[in-house]
């Protein structure tokens, strides 16, 4: 092997190295900065009726996010992703106050979804639903 064929061939090996670096660092960046396939992915979950009490909640995973159905005391349901709108915290339901609390920054949300006070700027996202029977289709 002579010396213009070394250099050829380190030359290759060195770009092939840097492009799979470069490769290497820039893929967890995109996937950082993409939007998630999973939220379009259009999953549903079915819950039961009877596992939400009334003036209650039932919290479960969506699409790879947090969501919770409320059932209000007057027996109408709501589904809502659980993250607050402020800081992506996860409310809870306030049972005996038929409202959100996010636990982060104090934000309150009504059974409806809307801000009732804090520093969230937008209501709870809503989840559409359908009551089926004892079942209920969330997504």
């Amino acid at each position: 092997m002579d010396i213009s064929s070394r250099r050829k061939f380190l030359t290759v090996s060195l770009a092939a190295l840097a492009t799979a670096a470069g490769g290497a660092t820039l893929y967890p960046l995109f996937r950082y900065l993409a939007p998630s396939r999973s939220a379009e992915s259009g999953q549903k979950i079915t819950l039961q009726l009877a596992d939400i009490p009334e003036g209650g909640a039932k919290y479960f995973e969506l699409n790879g996010t947090a969501a919770v159905l409320v059932k209000s005391k007057s027996g109408s349901l709501a589904a809502f992703s659980a993250v607050c709108t402020h800081l992506g915290c996860i409310v809870q339901w306030q049972k005996g106050q038929d409202q959100f609390l996010c636990p982060c920054h104090g934000g309150l949300f009504s059974v409806a979804g809307a801000v009732l006070a804090g520093p969230p700027p937008k209501p709870l996202e809503k989840l559409p639903f359908v009551v089926s029977g004892d079942s209920i289709v969330v997504g």
